[in-house]
């Protein structure tokens, strides 16, 4: 494995190592975060039904890239134990296998979806003829690119993982930048409308995929990538499944969960309402992406460490992550609760619209200060490959709490109900992730103290040796 790669999983000081891979992490997912603020700019502009369309098939998106994460984040958090334990060559079987059965699973997914593509947009909030008719040429034609779509996220996953954080960056900042250029383009000077921003957003995505397979072509990761090493055993693919399912599961229901928020927003309020949600969920997103960026430059370290049993960093790592994400957030906490109307203006929507955004996004920041824990709690099950703690805190957030809530919360309160029912989640799920978080840390230090005194029992035994 590459020395300074090993470093930074291996050596040195947590803080600045978790540093080094989050950084760029971030960068890559704030400018793809930006991309989506910008894009749903470019596309309110372009009318009410318009926006309406394209918050239909946010979900969607987050779902295709659900799909990858099976394999980019099942591969990846896999990837970072085998490496932790010095096994090169199993990384790269890890490596292929994952890559060459997204390929496989994205070919699939797009026959399907275009097969069912009518009642996809309706599941997803295309309520009136208008909105169906615009969220078919948006959600279509993003299906037909949902390969570059799954591939671009396994890739980017399984470079974290072996530490190449800055050309994961560069992949993603390239396609969202790209993105950002073509947007424009294509919904107001060829006219296109919101079909044009999803044109721009699969050019985008197949310049990202070639950048991203140019690292394994020109032979610069650490590890290989070939049908040769493709290797789809049953060990292979539970260990990727056992972490990767989770993570569909929290994608899927997080699509469900939206889908569901934008047909009761239009319910309990109308098209404005379902345009406004939209807003919240871009604005939101920007700091979400963030806290999660930092998880995801946490995880690869916590993998490594707990498969060298290197459990004293891997301890340090929970707490530095722990601490550095909770800072983050008391500061976009203050963002969203004072600086949020300039915000949603930069949308030109409609009085009512800014409204609801508005107060929408003060609801969602309730709960803000104590996020970033539940996020460092999921990486840390996922990289040391928990994957029953992993599903029970993520799953709770989308499934378990605002599913439910989603059908009650209105029923009583109307429109507020939809808006409060995502931070009402937020805080149950966070008392339920603080809990397993601190039982997971004393299995850490338990862990720790087994270790050592295996440690000492050996060196025991070979005294006694050479002693006869």
């Amino acid at each position: 494995m590459n020395e300074d790669k090993n470093k930074i999983l291996g050596e040195g000081n947590v803080s600045t190592s978790i540093l080094k891979l989050a950084i760029p992490t971030i960068i890559g997912l704030l400018i793809t975060a930006i991309y989506n603020f910008v894009d749903t700019i470019f596309v309110s502009w372009a009318g009410t039904d318009a926006l309406s369309a394209a918050t239909v098939g946010f979900p969607i998106i987050m779902l295709l890239g659900g799909l990858g994460s099976i394999y980019g984040l099942g591969g990846s958090t896999y990837v970072s134990r085998l490496l932790g334990q010095g096994d090169v060559k199993r990384a790269s079987r890890a490596v292929s296998t994952s890559i060459i059965t997204s390929i496989i699973t994205a070919v699939g997914v797009t026959l399907l979806g275009l097969l069912l593509l009518n009642p996809l947009v309706r599941l997803f909030g295309a309520t009136n003829d208008s909105v169906l008719l615009l969220s078919r040429q948006y959600v279509g034609i993003l299906i037909m690119g949902s390969v570059f779509t799954m591939i671009n996220i396994t890739m980017n996953n399984l470079l974290r993982a072996e530490g190449s954080a800055t050309f994961s960056m560069v992949g993603l900042s390239v396609g969202a930048i790209l993105n950002i250029i073509l947007d424009p383009l294509f919904i107001f000077v060829f006219n296109l409308g919101v079909a044009g921003a999803a044109i721009a957003t699969v050019l985008s995505q197949i310049v990202s995929t070639a950048i991203l397979i140019s690292f394994y072509i020109r032979k610069k990761s650490s590890l290989k990538l070939s049908f040769k090493y493709f290797s789809p055993d049953k060990v292979m693919y539970a260990e990727i499944y056992k972490i990767g399912i989770v993570s569909f599961l929290v994608q899927m229901l997080t699509s469900v969960a939206m889908g569901l928020l934008n047909n009761q927003a239009a319910l309990y309020g109308n098209s404005e309402a379902l345009a406004a949600m939209g807003i919240v969920s871009r604005v939101f997103m920007m700091g979400f992406y963030i806290m999660f960026g930092y998880s995801q430059g946490f995880l690869p370290i916590a993998g490594y460490s707990y498969g060298a049993k290197n459990y004293d960093r891997l301890l340090d790592a929970i707490k530095a992550a722990s601490l550095w994400i909770t800072g983050f957030c008391l500061f976009l906490t203050i963002i969203f609760q004072f600086f949020t109307e300039p915000i949603v203006l930069l949308f030109k929507a409609s009085e009512s619209v800014t409204k609801i955004a508005v107060t929408g996004l003060h609801y969602y920041a309730i709960f803000l200060p104590v996020l970033g824990i539940f996020m460092v709690a999921t990486a840390l099950y996922q990289a040391l490959g928990h994957a029953g703690k992993a599903a029970i805190v993520s799953i709770s957030r989308q499934g378990l709490f605002l599913i439910p809530l989603l059908f009650i919360l209105p029923q009583y309160l109307g429109l507020t109900g939809v808006l409060i029912a995502q931070p009402v989640a937020d805080g149950l799920s966070i008392m339920i992730a603080l809990v397993l978080f601190y039982f997971s840390i004393k299995e850490i230090k338990n862990e720790k103290l087994n270790n050592i005194h295996l440690e000492d029992d050996i060196l025991d035994a070979e005294s006694a040796v050479h002693e006869q």
